[in-house]
């Protein structure tokens, strides 16, 4: 199975949103020289997405919120502290789901720049993290 045909498999109305999601992160990782190469995956059956170099950024990952059919969720490391960051950014643009997920409605446009700022942390956040503790 590949990204492609998951992405295929989700109910129309979600595709171009989960589209412009990929299109994003992928944007990212190539703007940032700290990510360089992304690796595309499925984890648990979820487009994943990863930086090739170790010890980078943690996965990014995205996926139909299977309660809602109108939303789609970037899913993070649940031990990580990025959601409760983003949570403090931008309390008032995004939602979010526990300390795992931002959530989004497809029927709306995405709020592009804060989340190219999420992905950008999550994929930097063992550098950075590394770079606040030196």
């Amino acid at each position: 199975m590949s990204i492609e045909s998951v992405t295929a498999g989700y109910p129309p109305k979600l595709r171009p949103t989960m589209k412009k999601l990929r299109k994003l992160v992928r944007d990212v990782a190539k703007s940032n020289a700290d990510v360089g190469e992304l690796v595309e995956t499925l984890k648990w059956g979820q487009p994943s997405f990863l930086p090739k170099r170790p010890r980078i950024g943690t996965t990014v990952r995205m996926d139909a919120v299977s309660e809602n059919p109108a939303r789609v969720a970037l899913y993070f490391h649940c031990q990580t502290s990025l959601v409760e960051t983003f949570r403090e950014l931008y309390p008032d643009t995004l939602s979010f789901e526990g300390n795992r997920a931002i959530v989004l409605d497809a029927s709306k446009p995405l709020p592009a720049a804060e989340l190219r700022h999420c992905i950008e942390m999550a994929l930097t956040y063992h550098k950075a993290k590394r770079s606040k503790a030196a």
